[in-house]
């Protein structure tokens, strides 16, 4: 072996012990977690932050047009990888191939952060929902948001055909629920009063750099909405012929979401003109209570909770795929790579929702929030690159699907990426240091767990 190729793959995986993830996930489920992870509460509130930024309709969904263009870009790049190395655990399993031991070990580190914060936020949003429907859940929101992690861990602790059964289904609500707000308010008739001319001036479309600046932190808050397109590629090798139903779910996932998303922003601006969404922390929210009058509130929050619902199941599972694939990599303890005989691999998933439960408890994951954007596309700037690496490096291996227009379209998606972290660190400097800080502080472990992996040769 080379120099360069033992760089890639420092030590042979751990052996494994108990059972093994299964091989039972067909495109269907595939689509529900890209779904299931990629809707969730951000275009509920997203488009008021754009149309104050662009306060045009045209100007509003070409951004959301762009946003979708990104994701398809980076589903067909890592559709390449996925079919080409279907193996369960997120983008780590490409980076760690490609570009060796740390740099997986920093992918998978900030993913698996990101993912149970992401799970945990998710959580505590779901429990304050539920208070005002609920009146004797009121106040109890951090009790009810661990409740919620913790029967979603045993349901996916049955096993992955559960989890597959109830992530189908619940992304298969939040689909329908969406859909449906979409439609009723593209048709239905409007109250005089949703429809009457705004009093004040509307705020006019910036020019210059102020557009430019304005277009840039509009595709920040585009991209964080669609961010969750990777979700399939977490179980790669549990997906039957995964040359062929890793793509397919990939980039029919992608067209689904954009679908729903321009649906429902078309919907948003007829409710609500682009003079009044701008700034309006829920439009969602606005736009529902204009359809519905005071009923309008309940509606909404029973959407909120079908459309998170499918966020959590999606989460939990992805987020014991990445310390699972870390542990057979010897990255990671090894007794995360033990899995159950239902396919699940139940160490890890407890580590997650222990996570999870800790940023719930202690009030952090606001903060980790924060940086999700940062790091996932972080791991996309290291996904694309291995891309280029993989190509040069392996020009003979099996490829089932290849990226068209190589080198063309990773180019623009990794250059997309580039550019998204360099408007975050100028943006947002100080969470842009905190996500470099936690990115530093995953070197002393994965030094000491290298050390330890040297001591048992």
């Amino acid at each position: 072996m080379s120099e360069q190729g033992s760089a890639a793959e420092p030590s042979a995986p751990a052996p494994r012990r108990g059972g093994h993830l299964l091989n039972v996930l067909g495109v269907a489920f595939g689509l529900a977690v890209l779904v299931g992870n990629t809707i969730g509460m951000g275009i509920l509130r997203t488009p008021g932050e754009i149309a104050a930024h662009l306060p045009s309709a045209a100007a509003f969904l070409l951004v959301w047009a762009a946003g979708a263009v990104y994701a398809l870009l980076g589903a067909l790049c890592v559709s390449e990888l996925a079919a080409m190395r279907p193996r369960s655990g997120g983008l780590y399993t490409f980076v760690h191939h490609a570009l060796g031991g740390y740099a997986g070990f920093v992918s998978g580190w900030t993913d698996w952060i990101a993912t149970c914060g992401s799970a945990a936020a998710v959580a505590m949003v779901i429990a304050e929902y539920l208070g005002p429907l609920l009146p004797a859940l009121a106040g109890w929101q951090t009790s009810v948001a661990a409740a919620l992690l913790v029967a979603f861990t045993l349901l996916h602790w049955r096993g992955v055909r559960m989890g597959d059964l109830a992530q189908q289904g619940t992304s298969l609500l939040k689909g329908i629920a969406l859909v449906a707000l979409a439609v009723v308010a593209l048709v239905v008739s409007l109250p005089e009063a949703a429809t009457a001319p705004v009093a004040e001036a509307a705020p006019e479309l910036p020019v210059g750099m102020a557009l430019a600046a304005a277009v840039v932190l509009s595709l920040q808050s585009a991209i964080y909405t669609y961010d969750g397109w990777t979700g399939p590629v977490y179980f790669g090798e549990e997906v039957r012929d995964p040359g062929r139903n890793l793509p397919r779910a990939m980039i029919g996932g992608v067209l689904i979401v954009p679908a729903i998303y321009l649906l429902l922003n078309a919907a948003f601006l007829r409710v609500v003109p682009i003079e009044q969404m701008a700034g309006d922390p829920f439009v969602a929210a606005t736009a529902a209570t204009r359809l519905f009058g005071p009923v309008g509130d309940t509606v909404l929050r029973v959407l909120m909770i079908l459309s998170l619902v499918a966020s959590l199941s999606a989460l939990l599972m992805m987020g014991s795929r990445v310390p699972y694939a870390l542990s057979r990599d010897r990255l990671f303890p090894q007794l995360l790579q033990r899995v159950n005989a239902g396919g699940t691999p139940v160490p890890a998933l407890f580590a997650g929702s222990l996570l999870a439960l800790a940023f719930v408890a202690s009030n952090t994951f606001d903060t980790v929030v924060s940086l999700l954007a940062f790091f996932f596309v972080a791991n996309y700037v290291l996904t694309f690159t291995s891309l280029f690496v993989l190509r040069r490096r392996d020009p003979a291996a099996a490829r089932p699907f290849r990226v068209p227009l190589y080198p063309l379209v990773p180019a623009l998606a990794l250059l997309g990426s580039l550019g998204f972290l360099a408007a975050a660190v100028y943006s947002d400097t100080r969470n842009s240091l905190l996500a470099l800080g936690l990115v530093a502080a995953s070197w002393p472990v994965y030094w000491l767990l290298r050390q330890q992996r040297t001591g048992e040769r």
